[in-house]
């Protein structure tokens, strides 16, 4: 495929009328992803797709011609959510070194998607850059003009460009995927498969340096008070070179990001929340190897709990701490070498310490000034090959813990990408009052290419190994080692358009003891029919006890917990019909007399329009005779188990109304109800076996509800420029008392807790090119 240069101006209208795309040259002859794999496209529904360049950008115009153009699916959605409508992608390669493509998507309704795609990680849709694009409806299909700056890709600084670059189309009817350089679904690659671009000489790229400044206010409320804040900050994004990025934010506003879905946590460990702030999920792919890095950690509520007094309170503890500041620089140069460097400081946060008897009070530092930082060198080689340094480090100031991890990742591949080799050594460091040191290993070979394919991997992690100052991890001291082995048609059958089938095993041993903490066998099946119906099923049983050491909540301590098999049974209709159904059903069967889990999800859908749909899901789910943590006695050294029934309802609507693909209405709306009430009670032996304690009656149940709504308008009145009005109302209520009644849990969220938010926020793009011209004409 060779690129033009483009000598006249070019309108991105949709309409490819200038004498450039006349002139330029045509990629053509596409061949079926799926689910005829490899086959050649038919006349009737071939796609034509031209290249051109300046000092700029890139533009791709396409043909999508159609044999039947009133039956193309079109519904509106925002960015990043393709929704039912049929789309084209440009996949673009700069380094030619098939590892990453920057991706791009047009829907037929003229909506954006694009993504991150790495070999390792897949996509990440997290990514956003800034490009132009429109399309337009004619009687032989559609047309789709594209303009990508050259700001948001990346490439070597050379007169002579390479780039691997590859054209797909979906026709979301029939759900056929095309691509233009044939991808073979015979090996487990994709990015690899890509075609060839040509032509693009010489080329001056400008300065890349965009400023996105905000303002933004916020009013909340609730029966108690109404508080108005105004805010106001500035993004910098400035392309070092044509390779490495540095993004900064000053004065940072995350009010306006999406709720947790927060629940009832009854385990022994926290629960883990996706992170929602853009500037921690935007181009961060290469902070994410090893999986050593976990953001919410910046800016999270403290960790130091002040020691108290016995007349001692504290007035209030904070939910997060304040973020100062934060930048990243990332890129790669010529030779494949991936730097990343992110700096983030919060400020230090202090508490109110109160004395209830004489009335004093004093303030205790909870969170220092603390610094995060994470490190990243990332090799690239042979086209599907990396071997990665990474380093996280937390400085607290004073005499606060400290922690530092550092680790080595490889991802191996042989040439023709038929097996893989891949594994991590991480070594962490804490430094506080007893200065430990821990391991984190893997290593892991399996076969990526065929109808059948197969791994096994083992892992272990010492007993000291802690990453949870930046990162997280829930288990150590243990090994471990797993097998897997699949079976999939790669073209479609009479009755299937996809069918696997995997089995796999796991079994984990406790490093000092070399009992069994975990253990799986299972089989799961997952079939796409003709029709586009999915169906999935599966059997998994855990045919030993289990030795938790984590449940107790003690050094050392264990609970022995029983066998247990479960089924699970999924269906999820066609999204192209108005009306879709997704139907999950998980059985849970323990070798304890009683004891059992279910848990069921219905999830109705239907699009009233292309411009409106809704989704409405409910979800029960039962826990029969469960067993858990409850208390410590000090003075007899007994940990206390219960034994529980524990119901939980979840109910979530989400709705969404397009104005067109910039302008957005969105509705969320969450309910969670969760009670576990507590039948009998248990002293838990050395041997991990429990003895019935009859004289406990302190009241350890719980009942936890919490309610969000959101609902929001966004307009992207400019490129990399949006608008957005934001109404939330939540409330949380959480009590040993247990009432049944569904009515009343909601007559008591919002008669005493209920927080409303109205917020509205503004955020324009300057990109430093534009405002040179400014200066001229003025």
């Amino acid at each position: 495929m060779k690129a033009e240069k483009k000598t006249n101006n070019v309108i991105i209208d949709g309409i490819l009328n200038e004498d450039d795309w006349l002139n330029a040259s045509v990629a053509d002859n596409f061949y079926t992803f799926e689910p005829n794999n490899g086959t050649l496209v038919s006349k009737e529904l071939r796609t034509e797709v031209k290249v051109l360049y300046d000092n700029d950008a890139i533009y791709i115009g396409a043909l999508l011609y159609d044999n039947d153009p009133s039956k193309i699916l079109k519904e509106i959605t925002e960015r990043d959510r393709f929704g039912t409508a049929d789309s084209f992608g440009v996949f673009i390669n700069g380094y030619n070194d098939g590892q990453q493509d920057f991706q791009f998507y047009v829907s037929a309704a003229n909506g954006q998607s694009d993504c991150n795609f790495t070999s390792q990680n897949g996509e990440d849709y997290s990514w956003n850059a800034i490009w132009e694009s429109k399309t337009k409806i004619t009687d032989t299909g559609w047309i789709v003009e594209i303009k990508i700056p050259y700001a948001a890709l990346r490439f070597p600084s050379s007169n002579i460009q390479t780039w691997g670059i590859n054209f797909f189309r979906e026709i979301k009817r029939t759900r056929q995927k095309y691509t233009w350089s044939h991808i073979n679904n015979n090996v487990g690659t994709f990015s690899q498969q890509a075609g060839i671009l040509n032509g693009i000489e010489n080329i001056s790229t400008p300065t890349r340096l965009f400023l996105i400044p905000y303002a933004s206010s916020y009013l909340n409320s609730n029966k108690e008070d109404t508080e108005l804040t105004l805010k106001g900050g500035l993004d910098i994004k400035y392309g070092i070179n044509d390779a490495f990025t540095l993004d900064a934010i000053l004065i940072p506003d995350f009010g306006q990001t999406k709720f947790d879905n927060v629940e009832l946590n009854l385990g022994p460990f926290e629960q883990e929340f996706n992170e929602n702030r853009p500037f921690f999920t935007e181009g961060t792919d290469l902070f994410n190897k090893g999986d050593l890095l976990y953001t919410r950690r910046i800016g999270a509520s403290p960790i130091f709990k002040p020691k108290l007094g016995a007349n001692e309170r504290v007035d209030e503890f904070p939910s997060t701490t304040n973020l100062l500041n934060a930048l990243k620089i990332s890129g790669r140069n010529d030779d494949g070498l991936g730097i990343g460097f992110l700096n983030a400081i919060t400020e230090e946060t202090t508490v109110t310490i109160r004395n209830t008897e004489d009335g004093s009070s004093r303030r205790k530092v909870v969170s220092p000034l603390t610094n995060y930082n994470v490190t990243v060198f990332d090799q690239r080689f042979n086209k599907n090959s990396s071997v990665t340094f990474i380093n996280t480090n937390v400085t607290r100031n004073g005499s606060f813990r400290d922690a530092n991890v550092s680790g080595i990742v490889f991802d191996l591949n042989t040439k023709k990408n038929t097996f893989n080799l891949s594994g991590k050594a991480n070594l962490s460091s804490v430094y506080d009052e007893k200065n430990t040191n821990g391991i984190n290993s893997s290593l892991a070979i399996g076969e990526t290419s065929g109808k059948y394919r197969f791994g096994i991997g083992a892992e272990y992690i010492s007993k000291d190994f802690d990453n949870n100052d930046l990162g997280i991890n829930f288990q150590t001291n243990y090994y471990s080692f797993y097998t897997n082995t699949s079976y999939r048609i790669l073209n479609p059958t009479k009755i299937f358009n996809s069918f696997r089938v995997l089995l796999s095993s796991y079994i984990e041993f406790n490093n000092l003891t070399n009992e069994i903490q975990q253990n799986n066998f299972g089989i799961d099946i997952n079939t796409t029919s003709r029709k586009n119906h999915y169906v999935g099923m599966g059997y998994n049983i855990k045919p030993y006890e289990r030795y938790d050491y984590y449940e107790p909540r003690i050094t050392d301590r264990f609970l022995i917990t029983p066998k247990l098999q479960n089924f699970w049974f999924s269906i999820s209709s066609n999204y192209n019909n108005k009306f879709a159904l997704d139907l999950n059903i998980e059985y849970v069967d323990f070798d304890q007399n009683g004891r059992s889990d279910f848990d069921f999800s219905i999830k109705p859908r239907y699009r009233f329009s292309d411009q409106f749909s809704l989704i409405y899901e409910i979800n029960p789910y039962t826990q029969k005779d469960n067993i858990g943590f409850i208390d410590y006695i000090d003075s007899s050294n007994e940990i206390i188990m219960a034994q529980r029934n524990r119901t939980t309802l979840n109910n979530n609507l989400t709705s969404k109304f397009s104005i067109n693909s910039q302008m957005n209405f969105n509705l969320s709306v969450r309910h969670y109800w969760s009670i576990a009430e507590n039948n009998a009670f248990f002293s838990l032996q050395e041997t991990g076996r429990l003895i019935e304690k009859t004289d406990y009656t302190e009241n350890k149940n719980s009942s936890f509800s919490t309610w969000n709504l959101d609902l929001s308008y966004s307009w992207w009145f400019a490129p990399g420029s949006q608008a957005t009005i934001l109404y939330r109302n939540n409330a949380t209520n959480s009590t040993n008392d247990i009432n049944k009644n569904f009515n009343k849990n909601l007559d008591t969220l919002f008669s005493d807790n209920l927080n409303h938010v109205f917020s509205i926020s503004i955020r324009y793009f300057i990109d430093y090119n534009q405002t040179k011209n400014w200066f001229k004409k003025a």
